[in-house]
């Protein structure tokens, strides 16, 4: 089977009372993490206290050589 180099992608396992740095895109900026669901996560920003729920959307990612691609089914 042939082998490519791999992007990995995890959701980030959020914890509430974690304080969290995002480093670009259009939430960047540093927050606080108030409440956790397996589909939301609410955030305060520590300056305006506003509070927003947003659909989880940070991810871990690695990148791996030598992976099979596409996965076997």
């Amino acid at each position: 089977m042939e082998t490519s180099t791999v992007v990995i992608f995890r959701s980030y396992p959020f914890e509430v009372g974690q304080k969290i740095y995002i480093e670009d895109g259009p939430r960047h900026g540093d927050w606080e993490v108030i409440a956790v669901s397996d589909r939301k996560v609410t955030l305060r920003c520590p300056f305006s206290k506003r509070e927003f729920a947003w659909n989880r959307f940070c991810y871990v990612a690695e990148t791996r050589e030598d992976i099979p691609w596409p996965h076997p089914e």
